[in-house]
Parts: structure tokens; C-alpha cells; sequence
């Protein structure tokens, strides 16, 4: 067995990227990072949003780390760019659902201050990967 063969490996030819994985991308980590705290916080929304604003709040969120993973998992720069493109739209859907959780009264000021200052850093890492793919 060769202990010295990556933990993942991606087809075709992206130089560093395709060395290091999805997983070191600074980008992915706080995408990932946004998700979880949102799964976290809507567990306290109300039961009766759990097919409603929860659900949506909750894929929109994901959405965002896992398009990154799959673009990240295809054979070229341009499916990869497609990819984090479609995340850049559910991180604005994100955006948007936050702010209407707060309207309906869901979560605090300073929780969605909190969110809404992690979804801004996603953003601008984001646009950055996208504009550098």
C-alpha cells in the first residue's frame, strides 16, 4: 500500500489545485463554516418553518460549500467557474433569507449580525475565486 498517495484525488490536470484539494481552499472552509452555524442556528426557528424558511435557509446555505466541491470535482476550469458561480446565487439567497429570518423575528440582531458578517466573508472570497478561476 502507498502511504504517500493523496487522501483525495481529482481527475485531470489543475496544477496546485488538484493537489491540495477542495478542503485547503480557504473559500470552502468559511462556506462551510456559514452552513453549519446556520444549521445550527435554525434549529430553534419554529416548527411550523421546517418546510418553509428553515428548509430553504438550511439548502440555500449548503448549497454554497457543496457547489464548490462539485465544480471542484469536475475536469476543468470552466465547469469549476460554472460551479462557483451557482454558489454565488445561493449565497445571495442566503443574504436575503437571513434578513427576512430576522424580520419575522427568528433569531436576534446580534446573531444575524454574526451571520450576516460571516456571509459577507464567503462573498468576498468567493468573488475572488470566482474572478481568479
Amino acid at each position: 500500500m502507498n502511504t504517500s498517495a493523496p487522501a483525495v484525488r481529482t481527475p485531470g490536470k489543475r496544477g496546485k489545485m488538484a493537489e491540495k484539494g477542495y478542503r485547503k481552499l480557504i473559500v470552502w472552509q468559511k462556506a462551510n463554516e456559514l452552513a453549519y452555524a446556520i444549521y445550527i442556528i435554525t434549529k430553534d426557528f419554529p416548527k411550523d418553518e421546517v418546510y418553509g424558511v428553515t428548509s430553504q435557509l438550511r439548502r440555500s446555505a449548503l448549497s454554497v460549500p457543496t457547489n464548490i466541491v462539485e465544480g471542484y470535482g469536475r475536469q476543468g476550469k470552466g465547469e469549476l467557474r460554472q460551479f462557483a458561480n451557482i454558489a454565488l446565487g445561493s449565497l445571495a439567497e442566503t443574504e436575503y433569507l437571513l434578513d427576512f429570518s430576522l424580520k419575522l423575528g427568528y433569531f436576534s440582531q446580534e446573531n444575524h449580525n454574526k451571520l450576516q458578517g460571516l456571509r459577507q466573508e464567503v462573498g468576498n472570497l468567493l468573488w475572488k475565486f470566482y474572478k481568479n478561476i
